[in-house]
């Protein structure tokens, strides 16, 4: 079914609650289909969708001649509809979505902080990723704003006095948390009210780097885009430059080989499996079982090592470009990959049968930070995230690409949300991971792995959406006329989950924090752009 033929029911319901649109029935952000809405109509428009069974997945605008353009990605059952809609430059101003999607809150207030989009009604007026740095009219995605930041006399003021929501009651106190930890992690502050140990809220504050990678992007080459995409988030390397290099793809009308993209998927599925271990292990560390930590954390070196023999780097950093792939997979690695998952195939399950049968583990991960199926389904959670919470969306199978288009996928899907069922949702994407990599590696085509990717003519623009370790990558791009990158947008999984964290934390201890945390492990650097 096309995107025209599938949305038929929401342009039925957008008619009914008297929306005016424009379909576009060449849409250029395949594979959604493209719908214009006056502003006017925008709030209904998301009232009618949200009525429909829609789920939020990405938000964006951009600077475009004497307007802003808005873009709203939704998604149902593995179709996608991308809703546009213009406001002027002199004066922007759209309703907000945010009461229907409360996962459009965080992308609505970034968009004003970067662009100077109001969101009217939108019920919280705080800035979240807006820095001291910038003065009040100050727009850095704006076109005439410098990369390098506007003159500024002295050091940058510190960015205090974040209005957090205030303590009330008798016996209710704060807990500041961060932004800098005792460990390695990026920076991230979290503010928590509580009552003796039991948390009553949870506020998160982010965007402490905030590294400018929307802007930095403008005026790259494509290969230096997929250089950047490859650095949002280190341990997303491969996912996020890979839906970087499929909107160019689509924006440019390059497919990569077959071999290429079979290839790509082998890599992202490592980068699943190494991710996946390295949590695991991480959760049970976190309340202080030191066995799985250690022998998993051993799982993972051995990956990491072979990635470098083979791939050339660790993380599998610059591998995935423009058409395919830069490092052929020669002499013996595809055997040696293969070897690698039938030893962790074997070693892992031997180290989880240990794990299910240590009664103090489940104790502290059963019933303990659960995200409840409403509350995933209204923050949109992706990834492990929402399957753990009954939400059974893969874009693998749901929205299928190459090669998974021709793979029969087994999506591992649980109800109960606590961190038992995210850490067993890993468990078994490890497992279909694996399974995975040795039916790709034992079909894989012959042939070149990148063909020569042609840059767009005029301007044009590309939608890549894959599935990541952590859940769905959403990423738009839209090439200048010169052939330069005009816009780069990259949505991670994290914009959907770190919001879950502040739900699913409701009614635990203190104590159980990091190990909630963890359980979900959100991605500074993939949220803070």
């Amino acid at each position: 079914m096309n995107g025209a033929d599938a949305t038929y029911e929401l342009r039925v319901a957008f008619k009914q609650a008297g929306v005016r649109m424009r379909i576009h029935r060449r849409s250029r952000l395949t594979p959604a289909c493209e719908i214009g809405i006056r502003p006017p109509h925008w709030a209904n428009a998301s009232r009618a969708a949200r009525a429909a069974g829609y789920r939020f997945s990405a938000l964006w605008a951009e600077e475009r001649g004497h307007s802003l353009l808005l873009t709203a990605l939704l998604e149902r059952a593995g179709e996608y509809v991308a809703l546009r809609t213009r406001a002027r430059i002199a004066a922007p101003s759209v309703p907000s979505i945010s009461k229907e999607f409360p996962a459009a809150d965080r992308p609505e207030r970034h968009a004003r902080d970067l662009l100077g989009l109001e969101f009217e009604g939108h019920p919280d007026p705080r800035r979240w990723t807006r820095h001291q740095a910038w003065g009040a009219s100050e727009y850095p995605l704006r076109r005439r704003f410098p990369v390098i930041g506007a003159a500024a006399a002295g050091p940058t003021p510190p960015d205090l006095g974040y209005p957090c929501v205030a303590a009330q009651g008798a016996g209710v106190f704060e807990i500041p948390v961060g932004p800098v930890h005792a460990g390695i992690i990026e920076p991230g502050h979290f503010r928590f009210q509580a009552v003796g140990e039991d948390i009553l809220n949870l506020e998160e504050r982010l965007g402490y780097v905030h590294k400018g990678i929307e802007k930095i992007a403008e005026g790259r080459d494509p290969d230096g885009l997929a250089r950047l995409a490859g650095r949002i988030s280190g341990d997303s390397a491969v996912a996020h430059a890979w839906a970087a290099c499929m909107a160019m793809e689509r924006a440019a009308g390059v497919l990569p080989p077959p071999r290429g993209l079979a290839l790509r998927a082998v890599l992202a599925e490592r980068e699943r499996v190494i991710n996946h271990l390295w949590d695991i292990a991480a959760i049970c560390n976190d309340v202080a079982f030191g066995f799985a930590y250690y022998q998993l954390g051993r799982l993972v070196e051995d990956w990491r090592r072979l990635n470098a023999a083979v791939f050339g780097h660790r993380l599998m950093l610059d591998v995935v470009v423009p058409g395919g792939l830069s490092t052929p997979l020669a002499g013996d690695a595809a055997s040696r990959i293969v070897d690698q998952c039938a030893v962790t195939r074997r070693e892992f399950e031997s180290i989880w049968s240990i794990l299910q049968e240590n009664a103090s583990l489940h104790d502290r991960l059963a019933a303990t930070g659960v995200l409840a199926p409403q509350d995933a389904g209204d923050l949109g959670a992706v990834g492990f995230v929402g399957r753990a919470s009954g939400h059974d969306f893969d874009v693998r199978r749901d929205a299928p690409y190459a090669p998974y288009d021709a793979l029969e996928m087994n999506v591992p899907c649980l109800a109960f949300g606590d961190v038992a069922a995210r850490a067993r949702i890993r468990h078994d994407e490890i497992l279909v991971s694996l399974d995975l990599i040795e039916r790709l590696l034992a079909s894989v085509p012959d042939g070149a792995v990148r063909n020569d990717f042609i840059v767009p003519r005029g301007e044009s623009e590309g939608l890549g959406i894959v599935d990541g370790w952590r859940g769905e990558i959403v990423t738009f791009v839209r090439f200048a006329a010169d052939g330069r990158i005009a816009r780069f947008f990259p949505r991670d999984p994290s914009w959907l989950t770190w919001p879950a964290l502040e739900r699913l934390i409701h009614g635990n201890i203190v104590p159980d924090f990091p190990v909630c945390n963890k359980s979900v492990n959100g991605s500074y650097s993939g949220q803070d752009l």
